[in-house]
């Protein structure tokens, strides 16, 4: 998966807010650092030496502390006003967060699965919303409202460039607003311990210009191509008789389910398994023969095939552009 993930390489104005504090985050703490470091430094200096057979010195005790008293107190109060300032600094970020300008904004609804994630983007016109998986496309300049749900235990999705991180709780929903001014594409993770895969639970946000959006756009409200030679058409068979239907969806045929990504343009994608590999004919053969090998507890069943019947079946997925 060839994209940025850097917090501090921000490409969106909520990102942009959290940067600052960042920074701003680092820089009281090392004005509070150094000098903290310097009095360790110079008390070890300065502190006398001594051997076994020195006798101890317990007059120190018994000696009134008031420079030190002073300088204790004095370093209590600062590093007081630091976090305090801190803390201002923290809630006036959130508050920043909030106010993001969402007129036109585009809504997309995202739930977290072990271990994928179900993109699906709305529309006033039901006939134009459509699903994918694991890879977020969004235009440039435009306000992005994303709908947060999960499907099965806490996840918490995270693109550093864009914004900070959101739970999905299962049961209820979160809501999250992102806005991307530079085009590229940036990576995501799940940022909440999930389970066996968690750190394989990747996707990626794609940043587009406004007439490049709506050409993706359009392009993915087109249903499934259909094969037009004899071993996609033999592939497109084995996939809608088979139990692949029983969990994926390809528009425009008679599959229909949702326990699974959709794949009706899955040969567009980068990759397979929710950015585990790339998206090679060889790695969805491997994939479908036996994907306990490439993601150890994914939901997905080996379907050990004849090889001409996988081969037939891997030629028709990658029609599906």
């Amino acid at each position: 998966m060839n994209a940025i993930q850097n917090a501090l390489q921000s490409a969106g104005p909520q990102a942009a807010q959290i940067e600052q504090l960042w920074w701003l985050t680092l820089a009281v703490c090392a004005i509070a650092f150094v000098p903290t470091l310097g009095a360790l430094l110079w008390s070890l200096w300065r502190a006398p030496r001594a051997t076994e057979a020195t006798p101890a010195d317990t007059a120190i005790v018994s000696q009134p502390e008031r420079r030190t008293r002073s300088v204790v107190v004095s370093a209590v109060v600062i590093s007081g006003i630091g976090l305090a300032f801190l803390l201002l600094a923290s809630v006036r970020t959130d508050h920043a967060l909030a106010q993001l300008p969402l007129e036109d904004a585009l809504n997309i609804q995202v739930t977290g699965h072990r271990w994928w994630w179900d993109i699906q983007y709305d529309d006033p016109d039901p006939s134009k919303i459509f699903s994918t998986a694991n890879e977020i496309y969004i235009p440039v300049g435009r306000p992005v409202v994303i709908t947060l749900l999960s499907d099965d235990v806490i996840h918490s999705l995270w693109v550093p460039n864009l914004h900070g991180k959101k739970d999905l709780i299962p049961g209820q929903t979160a809501t999250m607003q992102i806005r991307a001014d530079k085009a590229g594409t940036y990576r995501g993770q799940c940022a909440e311990f999930c389970g066996l895969q968690h750190a394989f639970m990747a996707f990626t946000v794609t940043a587009l210009p406004a007439a490049d959006f709506d050409a993706w756009r359009a392009a993915q409200l087109e249903p499934a191509a259909q094969p037009t030679d004899e071993k996609a058409k033999r592939g497109e068979q084995l996939f809608t008789s088979g139990s692949c239907m029983m969990c994926h969806a390809i528009q425009g045929t008679t599959a229909n389910a949702r326990m699974a990504p959709n794949l009706t343009h899955v040969a567009s994608r980068r990759t397979l398994a929710a950015g585990t590999v790339a998206n090679t004919p060889q790695n969805l053969a491997a994939w479908i023969t036996d994907p306990q090998k490439i993601k150890p507890g994914v939901n997905m069943p080996a379907h050990h095939l004849p090889g001409g019947d996988l081969d037939a079946l891997v030629t028709y997925l990658g029609t599906l552009k």
